[in-house]
């Protein structure tokens, strides 16, 4: 067979590109120290390479959103801490004022550290995070969201609107606390009415529970309960806010509940001839606003002596109870969240860690093997440019 010295020439060149092209992958591989830099190194390797750096990309993203959310219920779980122990302190601040023994001043002494506590409360619940954002608004984080009105009752203005972030596949975890969650939904410790009472009152009783108990036979309505003399006790009289009679109790025994348009009333103690008092519907009962009628009463001349005092002072405690139990229960739910989002973080950490394992199997260099070809294709190289310079500087004149 006949090679001509242009195609000898051509082969001598391919190869020695060849083993060049060789020889640079290898530097290349041992610069990175990364066996698969493109995808022609290793095509299979190279997609699973690709896969799970996304894993990773994504996985980075949990985390900071995992930061975030922990960040921002953090400071809601102590905001909420520092509420619960305030309340604490003024709820027994308020026994302290209903101390009969007290004077008057005195009694004016204990009002206003519980209205400079009630201002305390009111901006813890008005605290705003590190972007000046309500923390207690909901979603409506631009504006202040608890204020009191003309007539001292709290008013919300945020909504229920609870700010998520997905923090692992299919898994979104909650980044606030709602404010009317945490301070104004309490439940009504009464049942589904709220009571008051007159200031006619000479009987020593409460109203301990006031319940709906058949709801297709209620109608709600304000009532009002009076208590006649017969002469041997006293007769109840129910009356609706038309002045209807709805009930009617001879020989009001206190021990027995009161039926009447599908609500059931117990009453603590005995009420005497002349007492009445009145229900409205009531769901819930707000701490703010139960720290305010007690300041109401502290003000007002021997208000926690009287009968009416006494009975309201009871009434005022069991919905404080009620509103630091639904404080306690939302701190409850920043903890369980921050729990949830430290496992959640450590499953994170532990699947870079095994994707990186991976990773590292897939495209990192072994340095040894490395060495070893790159030093045997430097060897061919040389080799090859040894022979092609040889042959190439052969000619027929020098055997004429």
């Amino acid at each position: 067979m006949r090679i001509s010295t242009g195609q000898m020439f051509q082969q001598n060149t391919n190869s020695i590109l060849e083993k060049q092209s060789a020889t640079n992958t290898i530097m290349a591989q041992i610069s990175s120290g990364k066996r698969v830099n493109t995808a022609g190194d290793d095509p299979v390797a190279a997609i699973g390479i690709d896969n799970l750096k996304q894993k990773n990309i994504l996985v980075e993203q949990y985390e900071k959103n995992i930061d975030y959310a922990t960040n921002h219920l953090a400071i809601s779980e102590s905001k909420i801490g520092s509420a619960e122990t305030l309340i604490s302190s003024m709820r027994e601040q308020l026994l302290r004022g209903a101390n009969g023994s007290l004077s008057s001043v005195e009694r004016q002494m204990i009002a206003d550290e519980m209205s400079s506590s009630l201002e305390e409360l009111q901006s813890i619940a008005n605290s705003q995070d590190e972007s000046g954002n309500y923390m207690f608004a909901g979603n409506k984080t631009n504006s202040e969201p608890f204020a009191f009105d003309a007539n001292g009752e709290i008013v919300y203005s945020g909504d229920s609107g609870v700010r998520k972030s997905i923090v692992a596949s299919g898994i979104a975890m909650a980044t606030n606390i709602p404010g009317d969650s945490a301070f104004m939904n309490a439940p009504n410790p009464l049942g589904d009415y709220g009571v008051n009472y007159l200031s006619s009152q000479q009987g020593d009783f409460t109203v301990a529970n006031a319940k709906i108990t058949d709801e297709s036979s209620h109608i709600s309505d304000t009532y009002t309960f009076n208590f006649v003399a017969n002469g041997a006790g006293v007769d109840l009289e129910v009356l609706s806010s038309v002045n209807t009679a709805v009930k009617t109790v001879v020989n009001f025994d206190p021990t027995n509940a009161v039926s009447f348009n599908g609500i059931d009333v117990k009453l603590s103690g005995t009420p005497a001839a002349g007492d009445s008092f009145t229900l409205e519907p009531q769901e819930t009962v707000s701490v703010f606003d139960s720290f305010s009628k007690a300041l109401a009463l502290l003000d007002t001349s021997d208000g926690t002596n009287t009968a009416q005092g006494k009975s309201q002072l009871a009434q005022l405690l069991n919905d404080i109870d009620s509103g630091q139990n639904q404080v306690s229960a939302a701190r409850g739910i920043a903890g369980n969240n921050l729990k949830s989002l430290d496992s959640i973080s450590t499953n994170h950490s532990e699947e870079k860690i095994i994707n990186s394992s991976t990773l590292s199997i897939l495209e990192d260099l072994d340095y040894a093997e490395a060495i070893t070809e790159f030093e045997k294709q430097q060897l061919a190289l040389n080799a090859v440019s040894s022979v092609f310079s040889k042959v190439g500087s052969l000619s027929l004149f020098d055997y004429i």
